[in-house]
């Protein structure tokens, strides 16, 4: 049986919203794709034991030490990224991006000209991109086992229906479930199965989603170090996070079959906006033991993030004889704090007289360490930190990268590869992160002018939405695809 009346819901129970934190925002804020200058993303972001480069304040503190002179440079970039599901059928989905990738200077404060003691001392700020979140897909086909509102009425079993909150609440409101006759309204069918009257629902409907996220990871970077006698490079930095993220997406399903609830169609939206601050310290020695060979390491802190969150739900729903029934839950704030992980970075370099430069990194960081808590309003994370160290764990990164010179003409290459978040016991234990680079530069004595490409690629699994163990599971394959262009423009002064 069905409310007399629609009863908008003016607010949503604060436990049913918390669920927004999860394990993918968790890894999602914890992840670092080092970018910078066209120079560092050409080689694969390989510079932990190079330094003389601004990007490299957000991974080796110590690259600031091995500047000569001071400098200044800015980034801007393009995104192309390529977005493919599979999902009972292809589709295809782009985005076009432009951003400022990097932006920053570095001031030399002493210079010596003696061989041993204290040579050089810098201090230095770079904007530093450390994840690109923009991404568009489309998710469209026929789906003959399930429905997302199999997924609402399975949540609200056992709710009686005076007391649905969030989504659950909604769907209830626009007749896409309702309760069972007789069941004293704590259970519920679906419009595909005309509310459990008739048990074996009727599928076969058209499912499109589509999702747009928009934002990124930053990094203000504020960095002091420098040279000891020519030999050891060390330096620190103050990273101020800047987290900026918004999710939306439209999930779609309609059928053209005749059936006895009426029903023709059901859109229900969902959005979240974060934004947030952190910090970090970071620290890092860089060694030259001989004149060809640089050996680095770096320590950073776990990122303290602070983030207000906004989110909201919308549905309306249409029936074939022409009534609309629409609902949507009143937007609701709050703030909720993140620990990321600490990261442990390791790298060797070769310069070949000055012909050839060459470098690896190796990066550890434990993704099962990142944690959740409250700030000031009571609730408890502990289950949901226990998901995230159920289904995280530590991964190794490695970055490969190569520079060739040709007179004042540099030509770059490089590898990077970013391990596997997920447990295997997840469905998406097999994802992890490529990227394939390459460049060019141009140096004239204090002018550089830097090109670089990156191409990164993932594979994963994710779902429509969850449902009870009966149920084929709703997922879909999203294959990524990002090509990046970017261009640096520098100029040193000092020398």
């Amino acid at each position: 049986m069905k409310k007399a009346a629609l009863i908008a819901l003016s607010v949503l129970m604060f436990t049913g919203i918390i669920s927004a934190q999860n394990i993918d925002d968790a890894l999602r804020y914890s992840q670092v794709f080092y970018s910078g200058t066209a120079r560092y993303n050409s080689m694969g972001g390989a510079f932990t034991a190079l330094g003389a480069d601004l990007s490299s304040l957000s991974q080796n503190p110590a690259g600031i030490g091995v500047y000569r002179s001071s400098e200044l440079s800015i980034t801007p970039q393009l995104n192309y990224i390529r977005s493919n599901t599979n999902f009972n059928g292809s589709t295809a989905d782009y985005l076009y991006n432009f951003n400022l990738n990097q932006g920053g200077f570095v001031r030399n404060m002493l210079k010596n000209d003696g061989t041993s003691g204290l040579i050089s001392f810098n201090i230095g700020y770079s904007f530093n991109m450390t994840n690109n979140l923009n991404q568009n897909y489309m998710v469209s086909g026929i789906n003959n086992s399930s429905s997302m509102a199999d997924a609402w009425a399975g949540y609200s079993e056992g709710t009686h229906f005076t007391d649905l909150e969030g989504a659950e609440g909604i769907a209830y409101d626009t007749w896409i479930i309702d309760t069972i006759t007789g069941a004293g309204g704590n259970s519920y069918g679906t419009v595909f199965s005309n509310y459990g009257d008739n048990p074996s629902s009727v599928y076969g409907h058209n499912v499109k989603r589509s999702a747009s996220y928009e934002g990124y990871l930053g990094e203000h970077a504020i960095s002091f170090g420098g040279n000891y006698s020519n030999k050891i490079f060390f330096g620190a930095t103050l990273g101020i996070n800047t987290l900026r993220y918004s999710s939306y997406f439209e999930h779609i399903e309609s059928t053209d079959v005749s059936l006895p609830s009426q029903f023709k169609s059901f859109n229900y939206i969902d959005y979240f906006e974060d934004r947030g601050t952190g910090f970090t310290f970071k620290f890092g020695l860089i060694a030259k033991p001989v004149e060809m060979v640089r050996i680095g390491l770096a320590f950073h802190t776990p990122t303290y993030y602070k983030i207000d969150e906004y989110f909201y739900e919308d549905i309306s729903s249409k029936f074939t004889d022409g009534s609309t029934y629409p609902a949507h839950n009143e937007p609701l704030r709050f703030n909720y704090a993140l620990n990321t992980p600490f990261r442990f970075l390791a790298g060797v370099g070769v310069q070949v007289q000055k012909f050839a430069l060459l470098s690896a990194d190796y990066e550890y960081v434990d993704y099962s360490s990142a944690y959740f808590f409250q700030t000031g309003d009571g609730y408890n994370y502990s289950e949901k930190n226990d998901a995230i160290r159920g289904s995280l764990k530590a991964v190794s990164n490695f970055r490969l990268g190569g520079e060739f010179r040709l007179n004042k003409l540099y030509f770059r290459s490089g590898y990077g590869y970013y391990g596997k978040p997920f447990k295997s016991i997840e469905e998406n234990s097999d994802l992890d992160y490529r990227t394939i680079s390459c460049g060019l530069g141009f140096r004239e004595r204090n002018i550089s002018i830097d090109f670089g490409y990156v191409n990164y690629k993932s594979s994963q699994v994710n779902y429509l939405y969850q449902l009870d163990p009966w149920f084929t599971p709703a997922t879909y394959n999203l294959e990524t695809n990002k090509n990046m262009f970017s261009l640096t423009m520098g100029f040193k002064f000092g020398l």
